[in-house]
């Protein structure tokens, strides 16, 4: 078992009191832009391609465009579930833009990605909830670029044929986030059901025992230590490889208000009580987020 180490910037106070909603506490500071930023931005804008980085209003956006990558959000940016957490717009979705694989394969090589992480809205209007759309990105991308290729996929309502479609298009890793404890789910993840969750992870590994899989909780939406520790044996009992923890940020006052900051230290001790799990690697800290170093977080558990 290994440990990635994600660079943290220093605190200037190392008090563990709750601090107020309105002013983050030193370590959750983040650098400012950077030369390569630009660049990242004119291709995504240029190709008309949708990211979770902007989207949903990443803390590590600055960083990764400044070295030219970026989580590529396709189906849209309109999402059909109501999250409590999440800034992507809710509402009436548009049709699927059919050339999307092609411009995301195009955004990939002019970046020249060697991992590329895909990721999306949530479609439940759609039959197969996008799962198609996902195989078909995903095979653009290896074929024009020859990247590693990790999905990061919504639970297509528990529909199986869609998710064995992305499952088919071979994906190095296969990612579903589990968001928060069971207790949380009906305001952090409406519409959404933790054991369809697990059954999903665990369907990846009944039809391709040998792929990778992933997954992500948030810290600080008022769920317990016990609580996080028994998803967390949950997700290894159905095979879970993969697993990043990070702190929930609010994006806006309209979202759910973060109940409490970990501090990195105690990111840290709970990461050490995961790794002993069995998970072949864990990211644990602030900053970190289930597309935060993916590629190294990939290679350094072998996955890629």
């Amino acid at each position: 078992m290994s440990s990635l180490k994600l660079e943290i910037l220093p605190s200037e106070a190392t008090e563990t009191a709750e601090p107020s909603r309105q002013r983050l506490p030193a370590w959750l500071r983040r650098p400012a832009p950077q030369a390569g930023m630009r660049y990242t931005t004119d291709v995504i804008a240029d190709l008309r391609l949708e990211t979770v980085c902007e989207s949903a209003k990443c803390p590590n956006r600055t960083e990764c465009w400044s070295q030219q990558t970026a989580t590529f959000m396709i189906l849209g940016n309109v999402c059909t579930r109501p999250c409590g957490f999440c800034s992507v717009p809710k509402g009436k979705t548009e049709a699927l833009e059919l050339d999307e694989p092609e411009r995301l394969a195009e955004a990939a090589e002019r970046l020249k990605l060697s991992y590329v992480v895909i990721t999306s809205v949530t479609r439940d209007d759609l039959a197969d909830g996008g799962a198609d759309h996902f195989y078909r990105c995903v095979l653009a991308v290896r074929e024009r670029t020859g990247a590693k290729v990790e999905v990061l996929t919504p639970d297509f309502g528990g529909n199986a044929a869609a998710i064995s479609r992305v499952i088919a298009s071979k994906p190095d890793v296969f990612n579903h986030n589990t968001e928060t404890v069971p207790r949380l789910y009906h305001r952090v993840r409406r519409n959404a059901e933790y054991q369809r969750t697990l059954d999903l992870l665990a369907q990846v590994k009944r039809e391709a025992p040998g792929m990778p899989t992933k997954s992500g909780l948030m810290l600080g939406l008022g769920e317990t230590r016990e609580e996080l520790l028994q998803v967390c044996a949950d997700l290894r009992a159905v095979g879970c490889d993969m697993l990043t923890l990070g702190q929930y940020l609010q994006p806006s006052l309209q979202h759910l208000p973060v109940e409490r900051y970990v501090p990195p230290e105690e990111f840290d001790e709970i990461g050490e009580l995961v790794r002993k799990m069995g998970f072949t690697m864990v990211a644990s800290g602030p900053f970190v987020r289930s597309s935060y170093h993916a590629g190294e977080m990939a290679a350094e558990a072998g996955a890629a």
